[in-house]
C-alpha cells in the first residue's frame, strides 16, 4: 500500500485514485497515479477500471505535455511495488531514455501542482 501523499502534491483525487507529484522526481512534473484499492498488477484490475485508470492517466498526460511545454511524457509502470500505479516522467530538451539516468532529488516545492489542477478543470468533472 501507497503512504497518504504530502496534501499540496495532489493533483486529483477522486473514490478510486489520487494523482500527485512524486516526492523525489527525476525531473520536474514527475507525477504519479495510484490506485486507492490494493491491487497487485493491472491485469487483476477488471476491465472497467483499467479502462477508467488509462483515461485519468491520458488526462493527465495531457495536463502535463500543455503545463510544461514539453513533446514526450514517458508512461512508466513498474509492478516492483505490487501496486497499481503509473508514473508520468516529462522529458526535456533530451533523447530517448536519457532521462532516466537523472538522480531522484527529494521535492519540497510543490507549487506546479496547481498549475496542472487549473489545466486539469478543463478536463475532469468531479
Amino acid at each position: 500500500m501507497f503512504s497518504t501523499p504530502i496534501p499540496e502534491s495532489v493533483i486529483y483525487e477522486d473514490e478510486k485514485l489520487y494523482v500527485c507529484l512524486a516526492s523525489f522526481p527525476i525531473t520536474k512534473g514527475h507525477s504519479i497515479v495510484v490506485w486507492k484499492k490494493p491491487v497487485p498488477d493491472l491485469n487483476l484490475l477488471e476491465r472497467k477500471e483499467y479502462e477508467y485508470l488509462m483515461d485519468i492517466v491520458d488526462i493527465i498526460r495531457g495536463a502535463l505535455l500543455k503545463v510544461l511545454h514539453v513533446d514526450k511524457v514517458y508512461l512508466l509502470y513498474m509492478d516492483e511495488a505490487r501496486h497499481v500505479h503509473w508514473h508520468l516522467v516529462p522529458r526535456f530538451n533530451e533523447e530517448g531514455f536519457n532521462v532516466f539516468s537523472h538522480e531522484p532529488k527529494e521535492n519540497h516545492d510543490f507549487s506546479l501542482a496547481e498549475s496542472i489542477k487549473h489545466e486539469l478543470q478543463l478536463y475532469v468533472k468531479k
